[in-house]
């Protein structure tokens, strides 16, 4: 018996439909299989971007007009960002979208942020597209937040999308976010603000300095001690405190003061983050086994960032 033709077209259309937006199920790695409801989007402009249901993107920072001519295409009424750089509000308004900025670090979601996340999911209408700079950490984290306020997921499938967008396990503070989280009360929603701002005040050089003495210190007290865990409940690893300071030098990279002074000072901080990374592998490999190499490993790369330190203090603070 024939089928009639007209299902079968509406059919096809929908399946067109879906990969001209790029809404495919499959991953780019056809052996990765997505979890339940989670789609990846391929859309110029945009990277690492999945759809979670029908409402909500989370993906990279979008590139230039390309990046929002995507999400205009996709259906997409506002941008929010958790990232700590400045939003294009007008490149975005140029494409019908609506920017609102929540900056966020990588040690976790504050209580406060995840009462307004709530309150934006339960006022802002429209699909959603939420990102951080690379669409891996701090954007699914958000992300994450976002859906289960709406009771859309459960903590363990907000787990498994955080290992889906590729957020480093390394990153305790956001899993811990994501696990512990707890929905707001009608009264905590109540009291938060529905005024969203386009553009949030973001740490500036001296805040991010700051924030480098600080997990620099940690270290260096804990190679005083030859590198030895802190046992006091509630801390972090040695290998995360290595991992926040390779982010507090990639951020302050990235800020427009830091373009001012020049590529000496650029190097500088990129030479420190990346001697802070292979610090956190040699933490890593330490807390797994004692191993005398493997401290004066650590040694020569607390050395690499304490001269990335004290030529940038020489030039710029001392």
């Amino acid at each position: 018996m024939r089928r009639p033709l007209l299902p079968i077209l509406w059919i096809l259309g929908n399946v067109l439909l879906a990969l001209e937006l790029g809404l495919a199920s499959s991953s780019e790695d056809p052996l990765v299989t997505l979890p339940s409801g989670i789609r990846r989007v391929q859309a110029l402009g945009v990277h690492n971007a999945f759809a979670l249901g029908t409402n909500l993107i989370s993906g990279s920072s979008p590139e230039g007009n390309e990046g929002f001519a995507s999400l205009a295409r996709l259906g997409v009424k506002t941008v929010i960002s958790v990232d700590g750089a400045k939003p294009a509000v007008d490149l975005a308004r140029q494409h019908g979208l609506r920017y609102i900025h929540l900056p966020m670090g990588y040690d976790g979601i504050s209580a406060s942020n995840q009462v307004l996340l709530a309150k934006i999911r339960s006022t802002v209408t429209g699909p959603v597209y939420i990102h951080c700079h690379h669409g891996k950490h701090r954007g699914p984290a958000a992300a994450a937040i976002l859906s289960l306020a709406s009771g859309a997921w459960t903590p363990e499938q907000a787990n498994d999308w955080l290992r889906t967008a590729g957020t480093g396990t390394n990153y305790v503070g956001l899993y811990r976010s994501v696990r512990e989280f707890r929905r707001p009360t009608p009264s905590e929603l109540g009291a938060a603000s529905s005024t969203f701002s386009e553009v949030n005040r973001v740490s500036g050089m001296v805040e991010w300095m700051v924030r480098i003495d600080m997990h620099w210190d940690r270290l260096k007290a804990a190679r005083a001690t030859g590198y030895r865990e802190r046992a006091k409940p509630g801390e972090t690893s040695l290998a995360h405190e290595a991992l926040m300071l390779v982010e507090a030098l990639r951020e302050t990279r990235r800020l427009d003061e830091s373009e001012r002074k020049g590529t000496e000072f650029l190097g500088w901080l990129r030479d420190g983050e990346e001697e802070a990374g292979r610090a956190e592998q040699w933490l890593r490999e330490l807390a797994r086994a004692e191993d005398e190499p493997i401290r004066r490993h650590l040694d020569l790369s607390f050395d690499a960032i304490g001269r990335s330190c004290t030529r940038c203090h020489n030039a710029y603070r001392d």
